[in-house]
């Protein structure tokens, strides 16, 4: 995880690609969770809220 100065500077393709990188992060975990395997149920909610991050970014930049 990144300050959200480091992530600002950052261009929209390398944000989409972590983009797709934390959604699969968030796929993995949901699978874990229903399995049982999942020990960092805290994880979930800290990917979600990165994805969240990571998408109000890139509106914004598109919206310049």
């Amino acid at each position: 995880m990144e300050n959200l100065s480091e992530l600002r500077k950052q261009d929209i393709k390398t944000m989409t690609e972590k983009l797709k990188d934390f959604r699969k992060e968030a796929l993995n975990l949901r699978f874990q969770k229903s399995s049982g395997q999942l020990e960092n149920t805290s994880r979930i909610s800290k990917v979600k809220k990165e994805i969240a991050r990571i998408k109000t970014i890139i509106n914004e930049k598109r919206s310049q």
